[in-house]
């Protein structure tokens, strides 16, 4: 929706372990690693220098999108060389390290990402831009990768030579579409064009403000807008926050609104609660305040657009989380820290009235049933910062405009 009025849609982080499902002109696309605003055919789609990309789910991406009918992608992507390549043996890694967790596993989505930062952490990651330049020197870096990973994983195989002569072709595939991506955007906005930053994961599963280790391994809260792509603070606007009209959590950690009844089973039912990628069903609870206060301190949102209203149109009552409390009933001022304390927290509830009335068909915000409007109230008056659009659907044309 917000793509359509901007010139440049971005991705800064994580890699294809994102999912994002785009419903334009009645035909639903899914997106892991293309910025989802590149249904939009008039901008262009940057991935960023704090992406990790898996060359082969790239372009398998890129042709199944293109089977729906996106089009001229060559024109219109721009990948930096400073992102970070996934190699399969990554994949292999991520998978041994979650089975080795046994029942304390962390839900990962197996696609190498984080074994990718770690090769980046640790300096012996290989960038787009060394793919493409000497391709001795890449074929080097490789081997001294994969040796890295045999020692401390025996019992992986990686056929280098047959990797290699892979990474050839993708050399040449992908060369067309790289670009110093800072230089680009720089100009842009120097130019005066307008720049969508699209977040991935969610602001919980930021690997320093999430509910780690429940985490992924990126930050998925501003400070990845700056580090992925290389702009300062100050050409930062607005801070849009995403927010489903209740809450959702794909794979292990604590959710303290988690609804394990038949509500957490309608929410899942009716908000067709899959992950896009993992295909693993989302949990599902009440909307969390305390979850949100600590989002927007973290993120500074200027604004919020609330989505999948429509998902409570059949709830005679409707519970929104309000406060924590420790086991002694004494409220909390923050959010907790570390796994054990959030584990141990009470959940204090407000009660809300239903409106049983869809609101599929809305496209009005005064239209919307009385108790509808009230509960988009409650949660600007609670969080202190303005709602700007509702959802009521899964197409674009479903954004109700409240301001």
């Amino acid at each position: 929706m917000l793509a359509s009025d901007v010139d440049i849609v971005c991705r800064c982080q994580g890699g294809n372990n994102a999912g994002h499902t785009v419903v334009a002109n009645g035909t639903e696309f899914d997106f892991h690693l293309l910025p989802s605003g590149v249904v939009n055919e008039k901008c262009v789609s940057v991935i960023g220098n704090g992406v990790v990309i898996h060359l082969p789910s790239l372009f398998d991406e890129v042709l199944k999108n293109e089977a729906k009918g996106l089009q001229h992608l060559e024109n219109r992507l721009i990948i930096s060389d400073r992102a970070h390549l996934v190699f399969d043996f990554h994949q292999h890694v991520d998978g041994m390290q979650e089975a080795e967790k046994g029942g304390k596993s962390l839900g990962t989505t197996k696609k190498g990402i984080g074994p990718a930062y770690s090769s980046k952490a640790t300096r012996n990651g290989i960038r787009v831009g060394e793919l493409l330049g000497d391709f001795n020197l890449f074929s080097e870096k490789f081997k001294s990768i994969v040796a890295t990973h045999v020692r401390l994983f025996p019992s992986i195989n990686v056929d280098v030579e047959a990797e290699l002569a892979r990474y050839k072709d993708y050399a040449d595939k992908v060369r067309p579409y790289v670009k110093d991506t800072i230089c680009f955007l720089h100009t842009a906005l120097r130019n005066g064009k307008t720049i969508l930053v699209e977040g991935a994961n969610a602001a919980m599963l930021d690997i320093d403000f999430g509910t780690y280790p429940y985490v992924t391994s990126s930050n998925c809260s501003i400070g990845g807008v700056l580090t992925g792509l290389g702009l300062p603070p100050q050409t930062i606007g607005e801070v849009i926050g995403v927010v489903k009209a209740y809450t959702t959590r794909v794979g292990d950690g604590p959710f303290p609104t988690e609804q394990l009844n038949d509500i957490g089973d309608l929410l899942q039912t009716r908000g067709f609660e899959i992950g896009v990628t993992t295909k693993r069903k989302r949990r599902c609870g009440w909307l969390d305040i305390p979850l949100l206060k600590y989002t927007s301190l973290v993120n500074g949102y200027t604004c919020i657009c609330l989505t999948k209203l429509d998902i409570l149109d059949t709830l005679p009552e409707i519970k929104v989380a309000v406060a924590y409390k420790k086991p002694n009933g004494e409220k909390l001022d923050h959010f907790p820290g570390t796994i054990a304390e959030l584990g141990n927290i009470e959940v204090e509830y407000a009660v809300l009235p239903g409106w049983q009335t869809s609101t599929e068909e809305v496209r009005n915000f005064k239209e919307l049933p009385e108790n509808a409007q009230s509960y988009v109230r409650f949660l600007e008056s609670e969080l202190s910062v303005p709602v700007r659009w509702v959802g009521v659907g899964k197409g674009r044309e479903s954004i109700i405009n409240v301001h």
